[in-house]
């Protein structure tokens, strides 16, 4: 599968240009990016075409990985599709609900097949972890804390549309990601209060009957700043196990997945309508904090 970037900053840089042109089934043949200047670097780096135009780029190759703010890939997932590309994904899909319609539409009406890249969901310890954790009846709730330190620390990723957004939309996805295969989907937000910086804590009703808590913050200490996720029911407690591979790897799975989605023609269970999915939660618990 030819394959395209679109994105030239530092996650482009550092995850996705090595993951795709250190794939063995993938044939990574270009990147285009807003600043063209960075666009003919990376592609220098990685010896491939830099290409001017997104478009010409959506011609020549099957499918494109998108390294991008979330207002900038939305409409550019979009054009992708319709140009027939199957589509790997960033978190979160939109900044808005009806953003992230349009992407999920646009996959459909092409045939096309869509993966986004909630990294937990393709490192193998916690995804095995999520299997079987879904497969146990009786939780009762959940805790998860996604705590960074991109504003408090030396942080490549203090990106504006992160100053911009915050937490919620940055790492509230990775959290929702572990949360709903587990808990089931979401009936309500509950409550959503923020606290220091960008911290936000909200409080998710689950369809099944669980209730779970959020703790998220990209302005944490750097010496406080971690994952965790908790699970409490009928069966005890369960803890995410800890996976520091690092996201190049995780990334080249979710390549994987993209492939066997093309091939077979299945919907992965991280594709499209599940971003969606998770922007419209995000934007309800959005709606909440914004509300006080």
């Amino acid at each position: 599968m030819r394959m395209g970037l679109l994105g030239t900053g530092p996650w482009a840089r550092m995850a996705h240009a090595p993951a795709l042109g250190g794939h063995e089934a993938l044939d990574f043949a270009g990147v285009w990016g807003r600043r063209p200047e960075a666009a003919g670097e990376l592609a220098q780096w990685h010896g491939v075409r830099a290409y001017d135009d997104a478009d010409e780029l959506f011609a020549d190759v099957d499918a494109v990985a998108v390294a991008l703010p979330p207002q900038v890939q939305a409409e550019l997932a979009v054009r992708a599709a319709r140009a027939g590309c199957h589509l790997l994904l960033d978190k979160p899909l939109a900044p808005t609900v009806r953003e992230g319609r349009a992407v999920v539409e646009a996959v459909a009406e092409a045939g096309v097949a869509s993966v986004v890249f909630f990294t937990t969901r393709f490192q193998p310890g916690a995804e095995a972890w999520i299997s079987e954790q879904a497969a146990v009846p009786g939780w009762f709730t959940a805790r998860a804390q996604w705590l960074g330190a991109v504003f408090t620390g030396d942080s490549p990723f203090a990106t504006p549309w992160r100053r911009e957004k915050g937490a919620l939309w940055d790492v509230g996805p990775h959290a929702l990601s572990v949360l709903l295969p587990v808990l089931g989907d979401v009936r309500r937000v509950a409550a959503a209060v923020y606290g220091p910086g960008d911290t936000a804590h909200v409080v998710l009703e689950h369809v099944g009957g669980a209730s779970s808590t959020l703790t998220l913050s990209l302005t944490a200490p750097p010496a406080a700043a971690g994952v965790a996720v908790e699970l409490r029911g009928e069966a005890g407690a369960a803890v995410l196990p800890d996976d520091s591979e690092g996201a190049v790897p995780a990334l080249g799975r979710a390549a994987d997945a993209l492939l066997t989605a093309a091939r077979t023609g299945r919907p992965h269970a991280c594709d499209a309508a599940f971003g969606l999915r998770v922007t419209e939660i995000l934007a309800a618990a959005d709606e909440v904090l914004n509300a006080r």
